[in-house]
């Protein structure tokens, strides 16, 4: 079974009572508040209100200290029942965006989610790099972990009740100024060791999990701008893909291309991965696309770019293509 586990150097922050998580700190002084505030939104719809996205919901915000946030977030699972889209936010290596935002958009078992949750549990509970959630539609129902390990909750109202009294036996109250790490200047680190081979790493656990979860990237794949709204235009994109042929062999590999959107660059990395000499049959292995970053121009030297071969952005291209040991 694969698994990971916290590196033991790592000193956890502990002010009074209050316990963070290895993976996320203050780095000034402090007072943590426990608690968690509370407010109404109304339902979503367009400009006729003929089209309602999400329902009246109550929607919690809730700190407390990290001893308490893995038996809250079992007693908060436990209320989703049936099939469930999994959501899963990772800091990643795009060079124009900080966090890489993944949901499924497909439903899966909730005990196959909770078995993730099991069996990745320091990754979830103590890395300060990913946070992690589940949501239904019918009832809609949204539970999420940041990367602060700060729980959000939105619910339909008939479950106002049930969720305070949660919130009550967690010894946690309503109150206007709840503060975690987030509330003031913080650090957020990965907290996994490496020095097992047995133990998988940040990526290989958020590889396993979109094969699981059956993830994908929640961004328009049909632009190119960066967290600000700004177009980038053409951009480089380092790319790796896997193929995964019987009883789970698997091989990678790397291309860098040029391209103006992520529909693009998907399209043709994949067609480049494809095309390397010796690729495994299409009928014995299943392609897709691991990693898909872009580079800023400052950091396009750090790519093992072929001697000869431009690094410039334009226009669209494959740059390079090869096979990962």
């Amino acid at each position: 079974m694969s698994r990971c586990a916290v590196d033991n150097t790592l000193k956890r922050m502990v002010v009074g009572d209050f316990q963070f998580p290895l993976g996320v700190y203050p780095v000034e002084e402090m007072e943590p508040k426990p608690g968690y505030t509370m407010v109404f939104e109304p339902a979503d719809g367009d400009a006729d209100g003929d089209f309602e996205e999400w329902p009246d919901r109550y929607v919690f915000d809730i700190v407390m200290s990290h001893q308490r946030l893995e038996p809250f977030c079992r007693q908060l699972f436990s209320l989703f029942k049936g099939r469930v889209f999994p959501i899963l936010d990772v800091l990643g290596r795009d060079d124009f965006r900080e966090i890489d935002p993944y949901i499924a958009y497909d439903l899966i078992g909730m005990d196959r989610f909770l078995e993730c949750l099991r069996r990745y549990r320091d990754f979830f509970y103590e890395d300060g790099l990913c946070g992690f959630g589940v949501m239904t539609e019918e009832p809609f129902f949204y539970a999420f972990v940041d990367e602060h390990k700060i729980v959000t909750i939105r619910a339909e109202p008939h479950m106002k009740e049930r969720l305070e009294s949660l919130l009550r036996a967690f010894d946690l109250e309503l109150r206007e100024d709840p503060a975690g790490a987030d509330a003031t200047a913080h650090e957020h680190r990965g907290v996994l060791t490496s020095t097992d081979e047995s133990l998988l790493t940040f990526d290989q656990i958020v590889e396993d999990l979109r094969d699981e979860w059956r993830l994908l990237l929640n961004i328009d794949p049909t632009n190119n701008v960066d967290e600000d709204g700004k177009d980038l235009g053409t951009t480089i994109w380092h790319c790796v893909a896997r193929f995964m042929g019987d009883e789970g062999r698997r091989r990678y590999a790397e291309v860098i291309l040029s391209a103006e959107s992520l529909e693009e660059a998907e399209r043709m990395a994949m067609d480049a991965a494809e095309a390397l000499p010796k690729a495994p049959p299409p009928d014995d292995a299943d392609l897709i696309l691991v990693a898909i970053d872009r580079v800023a121009p400052d950091r396009v030297g750090e790519l093992q770019i072929p001697k000869g071969e431009s690094g410039e952005p334009e226009p669209s291209r494959i740059i390079s293509s090869r096979w990962l040991e």
